[in-house]
């Protein structure tokens, strides 16, 4: 997860550049998690298994492709 750090010494609107930037990327992760959620979900079992990947799966999978790097 990328966090931002902020000077103790930062001006108001750096403090608030930096929150915008950090609700911006919470709401591309977000949307990144929905696709691939919509995209694995889409599929057929056969193709999942052909992928490696059980049905039960898709959740955490579309969670590690939005949230970890």
């Amino acid at each position: 997860m990328n966090t931002n750090v902020i000077r103790t010494n930062a001006t108001l609107l750096d403090r608030i550049a930096a929150f915008f930037a950090g609700l911006n990327d919470n709401r591309r992760r977000h949307a990144t998690y929905r696709r691939t959620l919509r995209e694995l979900d889409a599929l057929s079992d056969r193709d999942l298994h052909d992928l490696g990947l059980h049905r039960a799966m898709i959740e955490q999978v579309a969670l590690d492709a939005a949230y970890v790097k």
